[in-house]
C-alpha cells in the first residue's frame, strides 16, 4: 500500500482540556485510533502528525478531528472504539428514506450503522420470516432483540419468545447445576443482556412476570403454536435440519420469526449437518422469506474484532 506524506494537523485555538480528552490518559485513545488504522500518531502540543498508508492517514486525520469536535466532554474507551467503527464503514445508502426508519425504543433510538443491518432491519419490519447470518460483532442477535422490542412497543405482536438450541460447546451440560430450564440459563445469557441494555432492568422484569417475554431451550417449542409473537431462534448454525423445520413451523397467525447464527462457530458433531446451512439452501427465493449475510465489515464491536475475522477467513480455508 502505497505511504502518504504525512498528515498534519493543529487545532486552534489550543484547548488543553479538549486536547487532553482527545488524547486521554497516557494517550490511550491515541493508541487505539494506531492500533485501529495501522497509522502512528506524534503529537506536540497542539500539533498532530499521521504517518502510514495514504488512505489510512486520512481516515486517522477525520478521526482525530471527529473526536477532537467531540471533546468538549471526556471521552471513553466506548465513544473512541464506536467512533473508528462509524468512520471505517461506508455511509448507509437510503434510497428509501423509509426502508430502515430508527428504532424508538424505552431506552434509546437504534439506527442501522451499514447497509446489511438497514437491509436486516427492513426485512425483520416487512417480512414475516428473516435470517440474518453472518460472523460475531456484526449485531444479528442485538438488532432481533431490538425490532423484537419495538415491534412489543408498538403493539405489533402481544409477546416476544427468545430461544437457542442447548448445545454443548466444549462444556458439559450435565455438570451445571439444576434441571434442564436451569442448565440451559447461560446458554441464553446474551439475550437477557441486549433486553436490559434496551430496555431496563425493572421493565424486563415485569415483562417476564406477565408473561410477555418468554425464554425457553429450543428442546421446548415442539408441539406449540405462537401466535402474535416475536420469536428469535439465536445460535441457529447449532440446530440440525430436523429441529430447524421443526422451529419455523411453530409460526402462527400475527407472528414474526428471526433466525441468527454463524456457520462458521458450529459446535455439533462432525457429521451431523447444521439447519442453519441446510435452511439457507432449501428457503433462499422463497417469497416471504429474507436473507441479509453479514461480513466482517458489518461488525460494530471493538475495532480489533473485524481484524480477527478477516484473520480466520484468510487461514480457515488453508486448513480444511
Amino acid at each position: 500500500m502505497p505511504k502518504a506524506k504525512p498528515q498534519e494537523l493543529r487545532f486552534e485555538p489550543a484547548d488543553n482540556s479538549r486536547l487532553a480528552s482527545l488524547c486521554g490518559p497516557l494517550d490511550a485513545n491515541l493508541r487505539q485510533i494506531e492500533n485501529a488504522l495501522d497509522v502512528t500518531i506524534a503529537r506536540r502540543g497542539e500539533r498532530f502528525r499521521v504517518s502510514g498508508p495514504a488512505d489510512k492517514t486520512v481516515l486517522a486525520s477525520k478521526a482525530l478531528q471527529r473526536f477532537y469536535d467531540q471533546a468538549t466532554r471526556e471521552l471513553s474507551v466506548e465513544d473512541i472504539q464506536l467512533g473508528l467503527v462509524e468512520i471505517t464503514r461506508a455511509p448507509v445508502k437510503a434510497a428509501d428514506p423509509d426502508a430502515a426508519p430508527p428504532l424508538v425504543l424505552p431506552r434509546r433510538e437504534l439506527s442501522a450503522r451499514t447497509p446489511r443491518q438497514a437491509q436486516y432491519l427492513q426485512q425483520m419490519r416487512s417480512l414475516d420470516i428473516t435470517f440474518g447470518i453472518g460472523p460475531a460483532g456484526t449485531g444479528k442477535t442485538f438488532l432481533a432483540v431490538a425490532a423484537a422490542v419495538d415491534a412489543f412497543e408498538r403493539d405489533a405482536v402481544k409477546r416476544i419468545v427468545l430461544t437457542r438450541p442447548a448445545v454443548e460447546a466444549g462444556e458439559k451440560l450435565g455438570f451445571l447445576p439444576g434441571d434442564l430450564a436451569q442448565k440451559i440459563d447461560p446458554y441464553l445469557r446474551p439475550l437477557y443482556d441486549a433486553l436490559y441494555d434496551l430496555t431496563g432492568y425493572d421493565k424486563v422484569g415485569r415483562l417476564f412476570e406477565r408473561g410477555a417475554i418468554e425464554i425457553a431451550p429450543l428442546a421446548f417449542m415442539r408441539g406449540r403454536t405462537l401466535n402474535h409473537s416475536f420469536i428469535i431462534l439465536d445460535e441457529a448454525q447449532n440446530t440440525t435440519p430436523e429441529q430447524m423445520k421443526m422451529f419455523l413451523t411453530r409460526i402462527g397467525f400475527g407472528s414474526k420469526a428471526v433466525v441468527t447464527g454463524d456457520i462458521t462457530q458450529i459446535d455439533l458433531a462432525k457429521n451431523q449437518r447444521s439447519g442453519l446451512i441446510d435452511a439457507k439452501e432449501v428457503l433462499t427465493g422463497v417469497r416471504g422469506i429474507g436473507f441479509t449475510q453479514f461480513q466482517s465489515d458489518d461488525v460494530v464491536r471493538h475495532p480489533l474484532v473485524q481484524a480477527i475475522v478477516d484473520a480466520y477467513d484468510r487461514v480457515t480455508p488453508a486448513r480444511r
